[in-house]
């Protein structure tokens, strides 16, 4: 990607504020720099001014059910940029942390710790997102083109139905 910032790219900061809305409680998991949207904010490494500095999944786990009502969920997109996230804090590469159960994982507490009628915003190279067969429904898709070689930035938006 361009630009690491995820959230200060135009079409996605605007988007942001077009989903996000003043009274709702917002949790980042993976949020790098970006706090303007997100009341508790998470990233592993240290030198970013978040709430916490703990794995992803670990900070959702401290949630109860049903208490969020939006999650930015901006993991890294691939297994270069898992490599890259983890080894500059120190933490091993395994297969566990490479492997698709581990977004599953997030994605099933993202599932628990969101209220029905919550939002899900994600980011990736796919609009997988949380998905239907967990009770979400896409409400919006933005495609952000970074030109040249670089990978595209899909948005996806959600909602908690059940």
């Amino acid at each position: 990607m361009p630009n690491k910032h995820t959230f200060s790219i135009k079409p996605i900061y605007q988007l942001l504020r077009d989903v996000i809305h003043e009274d709702d409680f917002v949790v980042d998991p993976f949020a790098n720099g970006n706090s303007e949207f997100a009341n508790i904010t998470n990233d592993l490494n240290p030198e970013f001014e978040t709430d916490f500095h703990m794995d992803a999944l670990d900070f959702l786990k401290m949630f109860e059910d049903s208490s969020i009502d939006a999650v930015l969920y901006d993991p890294p997109y691939s297994l270069r940029q898992v490599s890259e996230s983890y080894k500059g804090v120190g933490i091993e590469v395994t297969q566990k942390t490479t492997q698709s159960s581990w977004r599953a994982r997030h994605l099933d507490e993202i599932k628990r710790v969101l209220k029905v009628g919550g939002t899900c915003v994600s980011f990736g190279w796919n609009t997988s997102g949380v998905g239907k067969t967990r009770g979400f429904e896409i409400k919006r898709i933005l495609l952000v083109p970074h030109g040249g070689s670089h990978n595209d930035t899909l948005v996806t938006v959600e909602k908690k139905i059940e």
